[in-house]
């Protein structure tokens, strides 16, 4: 139960990240920068707390995996430029589900039981189920014009913001390496990549200050996650991370401002039920 409850942390932190970010204001890339820079200090202070020891191999795959979550979540930043939070983080989430349960089950075997892989089959098109009726929106999927077009161009930005997150999440895993020792390199790659992806935009104003503290709120849920994984496995603690997007979608709706008829509100309440018994379902896939 209590591995469970350390896979749900991730829930909590990365649930609220977005539209936090988001009222801490500035750019896509002012908005990462300041993230990565929160989760370096975290990272360091970790690191006098628990001194792990590093191999060359390992500061060399937690730096890429820092590298690969700067790409994840600089195009998820973007993409809300297009969608909005209350959309792209349930899209996201779903698209992100599909990659590393795909890893987890094909590439390291989990759900290893018939019963598991039906349970967590089940759990995964709930949360996926609930993850599009959260994001539902008929005059952006089907509509003409503007908003169309937009759809699209946020859709594709999310195609390239998943592969950085589940190459963020799977290199870690296939590489076994633990969460305290993985935080440091991480978030220097983390830092780079965003500098780098960054540089001819210069983000260096106050909103990159203020996202420090998104950084470090990020940087709890992740070290949550990290340790979560060889407890219950990538494919169950990706999974129980991302039922936040419940969390995401109602503060852009209350706490940002983001317009959804009577009938989008339906869908929301559906989804977040969907997402919700997916998400208890997936505690016994353990």
């Amino acid at each position: 139960m209590l591995d469970i409850l350390v896979a749900l942390i991730p829930a909590i932190t990365w649930g609220s990240l977005v539209f936090l970010s988001e009222k801490l204001g500035g750019g896509p890339y002012s908005q990462v920068l300041g993230t990565t820079i929160g989760a370096l200090l975290f990272s360091i202070v970790v690191y006098f707390f628990t001194t792990p020891e590093f191999t060359t191999l390992i500061f060399i795959i937690g730096f890429i995996s820092g590298v690969f979550w700067s790409i994840g979540q600089m195009n998820q930043f973007r993409s809300i430029e297009y969608l909005g939070v209350s959309k792209t983080v349930p899209l996201s989430t779903g698209m992100q589900l599909v990659g590393t349960s795909l890893f987890g089950v094909l590439v390291f075997g989990e759900w290893d039981t018939g019963k598991k892989l039906t349970i967590g089959i089940i759990a995964l098109v709930a949360i996926i189920i609930g993850a599009i009726c959260n994001s539902y929106d008929k005059s952006a999927n089907g509509g003409e014009g503007n908003g169309k077009s937009n759809f699209t161009k946020g859709l594709l930005i999310l195609l390239l913001s998943t592969v950085g997150y589940v190459a963020y999440v799977v290199i870690i895993r296939w590489f076994e390496i633990d969460g305290w020792t993985a935080i440091l390199p991480q978030s220097i790659g983390m830092v780079v990549g965003a500098f780098i992806m960054s540089l001819k935009h210069k983000p260096y104003d106050k909103y990159t200050l203020r996202n420090i503290f998104t950084g470090i709120w990020w940087s709890t849920g992740n070290l949550a996650l990290l340790l979560s994984i060889p407890l219950v496995g990538v494919a169950t603690s990706f999974s129980l991370s991302q039922t936040g997007i419940i969390i995401s979608t109602l503060g852009g709706i209350f706490f940002l401002g983001e317009k959804k008829t009577k009938t989008q509100m339906v869908f929301v309440i559906i989804g977040s039920i969907l997402i919700i018994v997916g998400g208890v379902m997936l505690g016994f896939t353990k």
